[in-house]
């Protein structure tokens, strides 16, 4: 009987090994930095699509993309690099012995642990399909196909127990085509076929052609996080001195309020006179004519902004006209080299990093729509945002403004009714005017830190599970005398998916219709953003 049972777990053992031998992670090299790519083809998107990660083809070009946050590279040194990297990993996962023999019907609600999957014709995937980790962040799956690959609409890759998107592999021997809604994790690479993405896809991973058109229509795509890759701290901030203290301030320019404005922070002209603050209304000090402290702050501001003006960029947003809209950054170093124009969204996403700075390096004008917010997630903070702006500054009524704007010989002339500034709008040179607004500063200054994730109170939310699937639940504590609580949940697009009225401490919102990808939520109370943060659906 002993050796019966010592002969079934040896076939057991064996049946597990490939598993752990075979399933290797291929070399990404420096095609990880990118989220489209063909090594011989056009790379095209349409319509309004959000990318996090570099774009571009070694042989033809890239056309139709809006603002990316990434860098993108048509037949130059990056792209040669690129393109020999993903033939190494093509090499490699065709190298890869098979572990599972699956049918060609993925999907399905199936459950598939790690291995290495091979098939041996077209295959397709329906409704969801679920990639067990086993618990094991370095699980690996990969998919040889040898033949074409498509879903359905609405199809769901769900990774769960621990499996990453940055371990999840496709090699495709056939076209690549992506039906709408499709929520797909991993790197794709389609051998000598094209890539089809459509409207309102989310891809968490990578799409590679070795000859081949990619086309995208409407989608959201983003490199994943994880398997050693760079955590993004973005630039380091300049030392703001004196001007940490300033809410409101020109070096050289008359400073002039209407209606009834709200401030925490110094408020101030070195050069001129403050007029219409009430000082019933501003927790600070009011600088009515200059001062030492005004005179102190001028020589800072200029040390800021010589800082913040030899700072090299890492992005360029290409289409500073189009500035907003929902597009989705990470920390870096933006320039936009012209007259800029903000609507409706810009979501500034720390990746877990509550130390990682955004700076934003603006050649022209800066004008928003009404009600233009910029949104703080998954660990941003206002006092690591920073805007230098060459031009004048208008912000539009009720917008919600986030970080310390340094502008530059342009006057601050409309910081209109309803305006919420969540850091300093501080100029060189130029008058600055304000009416009805709020504006708040960000670091210790003798004055309690404010940040846009906090309120008098100090709440505290949490959501769990994150990853969530059918279900999450909110809990708020810590709230105090805060009322008329709300939770929104938006889609990566800035779309409201959700709203509930918080009446108790937990709150459970139901999940089965929401399609896999990245949400963002915010909880308001008494006219406030109490909290915002990134949750992820399976």
């Amino acid at each position: 009987m002993k050796i019966k049972i010592l002969n079934t777990l040896s076939l057991v053992n064996l049946f597990l090994l490939p598993s752990i031998i075979y399933a290797q992670a291929p070399n990404l090299g420096t095609a990880a930095n990118f989220v489209l790519f063909s090594r011989n083809g056009a790379v095209t998107n349409s319509g309004i699509s959000h990318y996090t990660g570099n774009i571009g083809t070694n042989n033809g070009s890239s056309t139709g993309f809006g603002n990316v946050d990434g860098v993108m590279h048509d037949g130059d040194t990056a792209s040669i690099n690129a393109s020999a990297a993903v033939l190494t990993a093509y090499n490699q996962l065709n190298g890869t012995t098979p572990t599972f023999f699956p049918a060609p019907g993925l999907g399905n609600g199936d459950t598939l642990v790690p291995g290495v999957y091979s098939i041996s014709g077209a295959s397709t995937i329906n409704l969801n399909l679920f990639l067990n980790g086993q618990g094991n962040a370095n699980s690996v799956f990969i998919f040889k196909i040898q033949g074409s690959l498509s879903t359905f609409a609405a199809a769901k890759v769900k990774l769960i127990n621990g499996a990453l998107a940055c371990n999840v592999f496709w090699k495709v021997e056939g076209l690549v085509s992506l039906a709408t809604k499709t929520a797909m994790k991993g790197t794709i690479i389609a051998n000598n076929a094209a890539i089809n993405m459509n409207t309102l896809d989310t891809l968490e991973g990578r799409a590679f052609s070795t000859t081949g058109a990619v086309t995208a229509d409407g989608i959201l795509a983003y490199t994943p996080i994880g398997c050693g890759s760079a955590i993004l701290n973005g630039p380091v901030p300049p030392a703001l001195a004196s001007t940490a203290c300033y809410a409101i301030f020109s070096a050289d320019g008359a400073v002039s309020n209407s209606g009834i404005t709200h401030i925490t922070g110094d408020v101030g002209t070195n050069t001129g006179l403050t007029t219409g603050f009430d000082s019933s209304y501003v927790t600070g000090t009011i600088h009515s004519i200059p001062d030492a402290s005004t005179a102190q702050c001028a020589a800072d501001l200029t040390v800021v902004y010589n800082y913040l003006s030899a700072l090299p960029y890492d992005i360029e947003l290409l289409y500073p006209a189009q500035f907003g809209n929902d597009l989705v950054l990470t920390p870096h170093t933006y320039l936009l080299n012209a007259a800029t124009v903000f609507t409706d969204t810009l979501w500034l996403n720390a990746e877990g990093n509550p130390n990682a700075t955004f700076i934003f390096k603006i050649y022209g004008a800066l004008s928003t729509s009404t009600y233009s917010t910029v949104m703080l997630v998954n660990g941003a903070q206002v006092k690591n945002v920073y805007w230098l702006i060459n031009g004048a500054v208008g912000i539009n009524n009720y917008s919600v403004f986030c970080g310390t704007m340094v502008v530059n010989n342009g006057a601050l002339g409309a910081l209109n009714t309803g305006v919420t500034i969540n850091g300093r709008a501080l100029t060189t040179t130029g008058a600055l005017t304000t009416t009805a607004i709020t504006a708040r500063i960000t670091s210790v200054c003798s004055i309690t830190e404010i940040t846009s994730n906090t309120a008098a109170n100090m709440p505290v939310v949490t959501a769990a599970p994150n990853p969530f699937s059918t279900s999450i639940t909110f809990n708020l504590t810590g709230a105090g005398n805060i009322s008329n609580c709300e939770l929104i949940i938006y889609n990566a697009l800035g779309a409201e998916v959700a709203r509930k009225s918080i009446q108790q401490q937990s709150t459970t919102i139901e999940t089965n219709n929401f399609s896999s990808g990245i949400y963002f939520y915010k909880v308001i109370g008494d006219s406030q953003t109490l909290k915002t943060g990134r949750l992820i659906c399976q």
